[in-house]
């Protein structure tokens, strides 16, 4: 096994035993991405200059025995949309093709001050608009177990870099099921936490009421041990939650004798694979061996959290696309007046799916359609979190539902279908409307490529979602090689 293999626990045990140090680890993962991800396309910005000297400075504290966390000398990358101070933040968009922050993310501040080093920041949907990263200003990402098709969800980069060791773990975004889709397509765990649970402070927002900072990791544990790091209160951020962060690795280790398990009947009807439906009850199988209950429950008004879901997230990020005019930051087309610099600069720095939502977005909340349209939406958005609210006081301690239909899709299969795009959410979005934390866990292949479990908790109960997906874990799906792949192919590499 080369050091790229490894998981954060293996990484960490070896810096403790000096097998290896965090300079070589990063140079080890420094040296892939220069091999493979020209194939993948899941960075946009690597730092390895900076990466090597935060490095070299937890090697110096790891050997004064100093060690700041389990994380610390530990490699990762962020999602594109993480704000990074002195560090390129674009949001796959040409908007923010020169965009460098003054000020870090709050989730990026408590990983630098567990020690764990920035190696780079992952390509993504532009400002995580799209379902597969092909909105990228910047090409799309690859999957590795099939690089001739998608990674899946906004979070694709940060996926596909977890499934090809080009990092040891990554954060992501999560508006409508990114982290969860990318982690199902790509074999990876993939850990969207209660809203609230981490700190949305710079977090470059699509949704402000849905958007939330996740993980996605080589494993169960892995993705416990971050979401700990990462969760905890934020005095620069009126949302993030004051309750007490639980103790998620312990969790790991819990067991789930004595719970009960919903498996919500509208998640698994139409348009849901036979290999989906043969994947869930194998689930079910071992969750009753291992002393829990399962049993179908309903969520009513869950047919309906699709068409309120596209209103609601396209009139927040019609309102939040609305800073990006050349103004302040950013890419600024040059004209003789301010209102036709600002019409050039939103005409050549936003992308069609940008576009597409900021109008679908300002038409559903004009004067004369936000009653027929937004406020309508609100009101089925309440509806939905009802739903699950009266499942859970029924007694349940988690859900279990499909991630998505089936498995990822081919490059370029549904670019032209935007409607058939919105429909894989059908499974992950109604979780952000409701605020609830969920999981994808890898749990199978399905010729040849990776098929997650979603685990669906009550709000700030991700406590009992570690404890279920550890129960619930596979052995790391592990793609082909990925140079063989691309010369079988005939892949160039990405310019």
């Amino acid at each position: 096994m080369s050091i790229t293999d490894k998981n954060i626990t293996e990484l960490s045990k070896g810096l403790a035993e000096k097998k290896f140090s965090s300079h070589e680890i990063t140079e080890a993962y420094l040296q892939r991405i220069n091999e493979i991800d020209p194939i993948i396309n899941a960075y946009i910005t690597v730092i390895e200059e900076q990466a090597l000297l935060a490095a070299a400075e937890a090697d110096a504290r790891l050997a004064r025995g100093q060690a700041r966390s389990r994380l610390d000398g530990i490699p990762l990358a962020l999602k594109d949309n993480i704000c990074t101070k002195g560090v390129l933040t674009t949001c796959a968009s040409k908007m923010l093709h020169n965009f460098v922050p003054p000020y870090s993310a709050g989730c990026w501040v408590k990983l630098q001050e567990s020690g764990a080093v920035l190696l780079a920041k992952a390509n993504m949907d532009e400002f995580a608009m799209g379902h597969t990263t092909e909105t990228s200003a910047y090409g799309a990402t690859r999957n590795p177990f099939d690089i001739a098709y998608t990674p899946c969800g906004s979070s694709g980069g940060p996926a596909a870099a977890v499934a090809a060791d080009l990092v040891a773990f990554t954060l992501g975004s999560d508006t409508g099921g990114s982290i969860r889709q990318a982690a199902h397509s790509c074999g990876a765990v993939g850990m969207k936490p209660t809203y609230g649970r981490v700190s949305r402070l710079g977090i470059v927002p699509v949704a402000s009421s849905m958007d939330q900072a996740g993980v996605l990791a080589k494993s169960v544990r892995d993705a416990a041990l971050v979401l700990e790091t990462i969760s905890g209160p934020d005095d620069y951020d009126a949302n993030s939650s004051q309750i007490e962060v639980g103790a998620y690795l312990a969790a790991c280790d819990k067991g789930v004798q004595g719970l009960r398990i919903g498996l919500p009947r509208e998640f698994l009807g139409r348009n849901i694979v036979p290999q989906t439906i043969k994947n869930i009850e194998r689930a079910a199988a071992i969750l009753l061996e291992a002393g829990a209950q399962v049993e179908e429950v309903s969520l009513p008004h869950a047919q309906y959290a699709m068409p309120a879901y596209l209103v609601l997230s396209s009139a927040e990020a019609s309102s939040n696309m609305a800073r990006f005019d050349g103004v302040n930051y950013g890419l600024r087309v040059e004209k003789d007046n301010v209102y036709d610099m600002i019409t050039a600069t939103r005409t050549q720095g936003f992308g069609d799916e940008a576009k597409l939502r900021i109008l679908l977005g300002t038409y559903t909340t004009s004067a004369g359609q936000i009653d027929a349209y937004y406020n309508r939406a609100l009101r089925i958005r309440t509806l939905v979190k009802s739903d699950y609210d009266t499942v859970f006081a029924a007694g349940y301690d988690c859900l279990l539902t499909p991630v998505t239909a089936g498995a990822a899709f081919k490059l370029g299969e549904h670019v032209n279908d935007p409607m058939d795009m919105y429909m894989r959410d059908t499974c992950t979005a109604p979780i952000n409307l409701a605020g609830l934390p969920a999981m994808a866990v890898p749990f199978a292949l399905q010729d040849g490529l990776p098929w997650g479990l979603q685990l669906v908790g009550r709000p700030f109960g991700e406590e009992t979602l570690f404890a279920v997906a550890q129960a619930l874990e596979q052995p790391r799906l592990i793609p082909p090689d990925i140079g063989e792949q691309a010369r079988r192919k005939g892949v160039a590499c990405h310019d």
